[in-house]
């Protein structure tokens, strides 16, 4: 049977703060089993989360908003199909603007 942390445990093992904890809980970033009475518990698979998320914010420096928000993207397909068409719709940007340069001139030459 693996090691069970508390949410103090885990924090002084991997670095976060008991706050922090709580707070990636509630972002869903992380989640700790729960026991009878509500207590947090992490276990080896938990605690190599955390330990690799504080390596990918160093690494990239990503935000944890920003992984957040990535992980909403993931869970909600209506969410990511409306940022894919914007993102999509800028990256055109420059087509279009093109398009309405061409129709100016041609009507400054007409």
């Amino acid at each position: 049977m693996q090691p069970v942390h508390t949410v103090g445990q885990a924090a002084a093992e991997t670095g976060w703060s008991a706050r922090m904890l709580r707070y990636l809980e509630q972002h869903d970033l992380v989640t700790p089993r729960r026991t009878d009475a509500g207590y947090r518990l992490y276990g080896l698979a938990e605690l190599n989360r955390l330990r690799t998320l504080k390596e990918l914010r160093r690494r990239f420096g990503v935000e944890l908003a920003e992984l957040a928000f990535a992980r909403r993207l993931r869970r909600e397909p209506e969410l990511r199909d409306a940022v894919d068409a914007w993102l999509a719709a800028g990256d055109d940007a420059g087509s279009w603007v093109e398009w309405e340069q061409r129709k100016h001139e041609r009507l400054l030459t007409a």
